[in-house]
């Protein structure tokens, strides 16, 4: 069993409340869950109205599986996001 999880930042530089940026996060989350069925949730900076920090986890049976399918979800919520105006400052591989 293999384990891989990421930390990913966004700036969000339109937003200015939380009402906006919690509907960039929500777009973000349900599109990435739909496509992937991953788990994934806000871990950090929820008051901080530009910043959003969004945490994803995978279990794999086999590391190259794992490896590759964390790829494709850190490109296509790179993709995503600047569709939504969020632009990708950090990806922090734990």
């Amino acid at each position: 069993m293999h384990i891989f999880s990421a930390k990913l930042t966004y700036y969000i530089p339109h937003s200015t409340s939380l009402k906006e940026k919690r509907q960039v996060r929500k777009s973000l989350i349900d599109k990435t869950r739909q496509k992937f069925n991953v788990s994934i949730a806000e871990v950090a900076t929820q008051d901080v109205h530009q910043t959003l920090t969004l945490g994803i986890s995978i279990v794999s049976g086999e590391f190259s599986h794992g490896r590759e399918s964390m790829e494709k979800i850190l490109r296509f919520m790179e993709g995503q996001g600047e569709m939504l105006g969020a632009e990708l400052k950090e990806v922090e591989e734990v």
